[in-house]
């Protein structure tokens, strides 16, 4: 190995150490996939088959939690291997400020052996890397999806003129993985990309990100393929505690639920909730990180010492003993067993479930295809067709970050091919990505906790979120068009076959997803909908012979669904400490009060200062955690001052989703940048350029006297007429932030868009004058300037 490639090993060797997630192998993975099976399997049945709430949110935590400490790694290793990176990343970090990222590893395949000397799986198929961005920890749950850019060749024959470099390093492949035809692609003009019919990735040296179910080691001659790793002792005992602590209430249920209610606790039941606790808040440090545990801690010291806080301190209470605690905890349905709980274990294993259906039969690839196809000739198509492509593979996972690994992985080769710089095309990729969070029918884990909490149907969630999606994208879009211009961007040929072709073979893809929409509509419940959707996808598989869903492929979608879960459910358990704080010692109205009254009572300051606290409390925990919080602190202090439940909620909702994208951490432009090898800081801000619609138009909810329409909510007419406005502002907001316009039109169409978006005909007519204001002087400055 050179020393080159020395280099690259040390970063992939740390990445690879750092991943919460493990990486397990032989009967431990097959019993892991079987539990998650079953388990999936089983909230399927209760959707027809109801049972006890209380009994139904323990029995499923019963099954996750210790899948949560088979599946996620301690910690230990990971602090150690830190520590003995240290010295190489400041060195690296100290290289960073001066430029954007170095090389990094691109990975492709070829059809060349292993370097001598590298050990791999005897059945292993080989994989040639060469100079893409080493992966970095790009979502929060460390579970990556499925790189689809991975195309798997024998490793004999390699093809004319290929041979293994001194850079070269190999990963072995797993070797359950399907071959796929050993065949060269058709000659194409030389500006033309051409994607692997198998997976949507484009022929080209391109970043291939390793999924997690390829288990890599970085050994002396470069990544070879690891045996799996093995829980540790700890790590059992753990998994069999959660498991007693939970098993233990559900032996007994009616007089456990008697106990809390009213009776006396038992010792053992204040000890399984003390244990349970604590084994919530390691859960939660072993898959998002320690911040959202420690703020769990807070709460409940809160809780615990209130008492010990002046008398004259809003936020002092009389103070809760143990079993108070406990019983508020443990025993009901407003601590662990509450609502965001009762979340995970219905909406969001359901749609995961229907997201692995719909990725296993070969959605994905389709909606790749799709967009490729549909954006061919103009110069701002490449662009087009990645924002088209991320709003599609959204409804298949409903993760930003995910979306953007995804997109990355078959996108980037094409945005660069089309000239977009490094930075731009990650803000691309990312605010894309984003985008599957905030675009129906498959929203965040969020949205379907405001569903639960306003007690509202689903669809009334996804019509609220429509017309915003809807702008969102047109500011996306419109960005887009003013970059192509101004980095001089051309069409890409891209060998795919034509939208007709597509939309006749493997148009079926959407009928899944009308349908869930059109069941809702028909006074379906959201559960029974998704089921029905998840069971046509399946049954639509047959028809592509390369996707059919044999018992095989059923037994890992189901699998994926739990396995996606568990992080969200040990973050929806966990933040039921902090709701039921919040809920027993009347926190959250003290806290809102204290907001009310620091504003003044103005809504406007009171509407800026929801923002910045949303945001930063996302910058600390994921997103589901920093809306519940939010929402119990937050939401109380917008409806005080009139804010209606509907605005308060979306709001705080945007929000939280664009902590994704928010400087300085905005894991989703991390990711893209990891990708596409750009500067992380320029690529957030470009990323944040992207998505400035989205941060706006929120406040077009709440201060605003129409807000509401922007939700669908009032008459059409009224709809109808705020959302082309709002659309005219967007329209202004991409062309202040745009670069094509001169500074003083760049103002004006800022100004111009914050009239427009109060909604109101005087300022919406000042708006719309101080816009033709600024491209009247547009035009003057473009006619005055000498050709």
């Amino acid at each position: 190995m050179t020393e080159s490639s020395d280099r690259q090993a040390g970063p992939v060797q740390a990445r690879e150490q750092e991943r919460p997630a493990r990486q397990l192998a032989g009967p431990l993975r097959l019993g892991v996939w079987v539990v998650g099976g079953l388990l999936s399997a089983y909230s399927i049945a209760v959707v027809f088959w109801p049972v006890e709430a209380l009994q139904h949110r323990m029995t499923f935590l019963a099954a996750a939690l210790p899948l949560v400490f088979l599946c996620y790694r301690s910690g230990a290793a990971q602090s150690l291997s830190r520590l003995h990176h240290l010295p190489g990343e400041l060195r690296r970090l100290g290289r960073r400020l001066d430029g954007p990222f170095p090389r990094r590893l691109r990975a492709r395949f070829s059809r060349s052996g292993p370097p001598a000397g590298a050990a791999t799986h005897p059945d292993a198929r080989a994989l040639t890397l060469g100079e893409a961005p080493t992966l970095p920890e790009v979502r929060a749950t460390g579970v990556l999806p499925d790189a689809p850019t991975l195309r798997d060749v024998p490793a004999a024959d390699p093809p004319k003129g290929a041979s293994p470099s001194a850079d070269t390093v190999v990963i072995g492949v797993a070797p359950d993985t399907p071959s796929r035809p050993d065949t060269d692609p058709p000659d194409t003009p030389d500006d033309t990309l051409v994607l692997d019919r198998t997976t949507g990735a484009a022929d080209e040296p391109g970043p291939a990100p390793v999924a997690d179910t390829l288990p890599v080691e970085v050994g002396a001659e470069g990544p070879v393929r690891r045996k799996g790793e093995w829980p540790t002792v700890g790590d059992w005992l753990l998994a069999l505690a959660s498991l007693a602590v939970l098993v233990y209430p559900l032996a007994d249920i009616e007089s456990f639920r008697d106990r809390g209610s009213g009776a006396a606790l038992s010792e053992l039941d204040v000890i399984a909730g003390i244990g349970l606790t604590l084994l919530l808040l390691e859960a939660v440090r072993r898959t998002v990180g320690a911040v959202l545990s420690i703020i769990c801690a807070i709460f409940l010291a809160y809780a615990y010492y209130g008492a010990m806080l002046p008398v004259d301190w809003t936020i002092g209470h009389r103070g809760l003993d143990l079993d108070q605690i406990v019983s508020q905890l443990y025993t009901g349905t407003e601590g662990f067993f509450g609502v965001p709980l009762q979340v995970a274990a219905s909406y969001i294993i359901l749609f995961t479930v229907y997201g692995a259906v719909l990725d296993y039969s070969g959605a994905s690839r389709f909606f790749i295809d799709l967009s490729f196809s549909a954006f061919r000739r103009s110069r701002a198509a490449p662009g087009r067709t990645v924002t088209t492509a991320g709003f599609l593979l959204g409804t298949v996972s409903g993760s930003g970050v995910a979306t953007t690994v995804s997109l990355g992985s078959v996108a980037w080769p094409v945005l660069r091919r089309a000239g977009y710089p490094r930075e731009p095309a990650g803000g691309i990729l990312a605010a894309a990505g984003i985008g599957a969070i905030l675009s129906p029918p498959t929203l965040g884990a969020a949205a379907f906790i405001i569903a639960e909490v306003m007690r509202v149907s689903y669809l009334q969630v996804l019509i609220y979120a429509t017309i915003p999606t809807i702008l969102y994208y047109l500011g996306i879009l419109l960005a887009i068009e003013i970059d192509s211009r101004r980095f001089g961007t051309h069409a890409v040929r891209v060998d795919t076959p034509g939208v007709g072709r597509l939309l006749l073979r493997f148009g079926y893809h959407f009928s899944s997803l009308i349908l869930i929409v059109v069941l809702m509509a028909m006074d379906r419940s959201a559960f029974q909908s998704v089921v029905i959707a998840t069971a046509v996808a399946f049954a639509l598989s047959f028809l592509d012979p390369a996707h059919r869903m044999g018992p095989r492929r059923i037994g890992r979608a189901l699998a994926k669904g739990t396995l996606e879960v568990l992080p969200v459910t040990a973050v929806c358990a966990a933040a039921g400490i902090i709701v039921g704080v919040i809920t027993q010692t009347g926190l959250g109205l003290n806290l809102s009060s204290i907001i009310v009254d620091f504003a003044a009572g103005n809504l406007i300051l009171t509407t800026v200062m929801a923002a910045l606290a949303v945001m930063l409390l996302g910058l600390a925990v994921p997103v589901t955690a920093s809306f519940i919080i939010a929402a119990v602190i937050i939401a109380p202090a917008l409806t005080a001052l009139g804010v209606g439940q509907a605005e308060a909620y979306m709001f705080i909702f945007y929000y939280a989703v664009l902590s994704e994208v928010s400087p300085p951490t905005a894991l989703s432009a991390v990711a893209a940048s990891a990708i596409t090898g750009g500067n992380t800081y320029r690529t957030m801000m470009m990323t944040w350029r992207y998505t400035l619609p989205a941060f706006l138009v929120p406040f077009a909810f709440v201060l605003t006297p129409h807000g509401q329409a922007l939700l669908g909510q009032g008459p059409f007419g009224t709809v109808l007429a705020m959302t082309a406005v709002s659309a005219v502002a967007v329209a202004a907001l991409a062309m202040a932030t745009g670069d094509l316009a001169g500074a003083p039109e760049r103002l004006l169409a800022a100004v111009a868009a914050v009239l427009l978006l109060f909604l109101e005909p005087v300022p919406i007519v000042a708006g719309l004058a101080v816009l033709a204001a600024a491209a009247a002087v547009h035009l003057i400055r473009r006619r005055s300037v000498p050709a």
